[in-house]
C-alpha cells in the first residue's frame, strides 16, 4: 500500500515536550512508538484488542521488521493523526502500514510498516487464529 493510498486515521496524539528532541523536532524512535497507539487502536476498533487476543490465544505478535519514512518533521504540541491499515496477513504473519500526518494542515511528516510473527509463550512460530486472520483481512 502506497502513501498515496488513504489510509484510515485510527487515532489522534498530541506532542509533548518530551516526545522531541535537542533541536525540538520529534526524536526518531517516537515514530515507532506512535505506530504502535495506530496498530492497538487499529486492533481495539475491529473488535481484536491485542490484551484479549494475548489472553484468548496465549499468542504475542512481535514486530520483526519496521521501516520508516521521515518527510517532515513533527514539533512539540503539534496534533497528529493516525492512520493504519493492513496489507497483508499471512498464516503467521501481518503487515501494517501507517501513515502520520498534522492534523492542522493535513500535511504527511512519516509512513512506515511492521510485519509482525505470531508466536507461541515459548518464541515458537505459530499459525494466526482464523478469527484474527478474518477481522485483519477485513480491516476498518
Amino acid at each position: 500500500m502506497s502513501i498515496a493510498a488513504e489510509l484510515p486515521e485510527v487515532a489522534r496524539v498530541r506532542v509533548i515536550y518530551g516526545d522531541t528532541d535537542q533541536m525540538g523536532m520529534v526524536y526518531y524512535g517516537n515514530y515507532l512508538r506512535y505506530f504502535e497507539i495506530a496498530r492497538n487502536e487499529f486492533l481495539r476498533r475491529i473488535g481484536a484488542p491485542y490484551r484479549a487476543f494475548e489472553e484468548t490465544h496465549g499468542l504475542r505478535l512481535p514486530v520483526v521488521e519496521a521501516t520508516v519514512s521521515y518527510r517532515r518533521p513533527a514539533r512539540y504540541d503539534d496534533e497528529l493523526g493516525i492512520h493504519a491499515a493492513v496489507p497483508e496477513v499471512g498464516g503467521a504473519s501481518a503487515r501494517f502500514e501507517y501513515l502520520i500526518r498534522r492534523i492542522s494542515d493535513g500535511e504527511a511528516l512519516a509512513s512506515g510498516h511492521t510485519v509482525h510473527a505470531c508466536i507461541d509463550t515459548r518464541g515458537k512460530v505459530a499459525r494466526l487464529p482464523a478469527e484474527l486472520r478474518g477481522l485483519l483481512s477485513r480491516g476498518l
